[in-house]
């Protein structure tokens, strides 16, 4: 088993961390998977137990300049690691302005990804930081649960507005409940809705649009106003909105 990769883009960089912090606001630990074309982080808490389940998914090409590596077998060539997600968001935090930096696979007593930053000084010379982070190999076996997750079929789906509008009237809403209700048509029409035995908060969102398949298909037997909702935790999703660092051109809500 063999892993070592080298970023050396600023941008790259740059949002390699940005997707790195919002996985260790997600959840303690994740697993990296390792492949020849993509790097994959992973959550699959158990959902029933109020978990959060994701599958981030980053082509390597358009991160790094080099990539190698070598999975456990010719016919499984591939790497599954588990880590405490802090640890690796703490390293790349050190890596601003960073004139390159590499990842590796390595064994220092124990399995470990070394991070090692190049960071420039101020007389021109440049200064190597190097981060050890503890992984724990996950064996064969055990990847089956650690496989990408199948969206089941939705009754309505539809565009989120901007995230940062929706988690400042989310965080408004959780002073008043500890649930809130989402409601959403394939009119494109969005509502966050609060209700306790004294008040009934309603905030709505029109013009959003749906994704063209999903109407397509729903749209066949579904009257377009009619409203799907659901009843979540109002802390899960503010751990969600606020989590996010990835800056996405358009979020889709099932």
């Amino acid at each position: 088993m063999k892993f070592r990769a080298k970023i050396v883009d600023a941008a790259c960089l740059n949002h390699f961390t940005r997707v790195s912090n919002m996985i260790a606001k997600l959840a303690k630990t994740c697993t990296l998977r390792i492949s020849p074309d993509k790097l994959n982080f992973i959550l699959s808490d158990k959902l029933a137990s109020g978990g959060v389940s994701m599958w981030c998914e980053l082509e390597q090409e358009n991160f790094f300049s080099e990539f190698q590596m070598e999975g456990i077998s010719a016919a499984n060539n591939e790497i599954y690691l588990e880590l405490t997600s802090e640890n690796l968001s703490r390293a790349l935090k050190t890596a601003q302005n960073a004139r390159a930096l590499k990842i590796k696979l390595t064994n220092k007593h124990y399995p470990c990804l070394t991070v090692s930053i190049e960071l420039l000084s101020v007389s021109s010379s440049s200064r190597i930081v190097t981060h050890d982070i503890p992984v724990k190999v996950i064996p064969r076996r055990l990847w089956k649960d650690l496989q990408e997750p199948t969206v089941p079929d939705s009754d309505v789906s539809i565009y989120l507005p901007v995230l940062k509008t929706m988690k400042s009237v989310v965080e408004k809403m959780k002073n008043i409940s500890n649930h809130l209700i989402i409601e959403a048509n394939l009119n494109g029409e969005l509502n966050l809705k609060i209700e306790t035995e004294l008040v009934c908060v309603t905030t709505h969102f029109k013009d959003l649009g749906n994704p063209p398949l999903a109407s397509e298909n729903a749209s066949q037997a579904r009257n377009p106003e009619q409203m799907a909702e659901v009843h979540i935790d109002i802390r899960k999703l503010l751990q969600f909105l606020a989590g996010q660092q990835a800056n996405p051109t358009k979020a889709v809500c099932n």
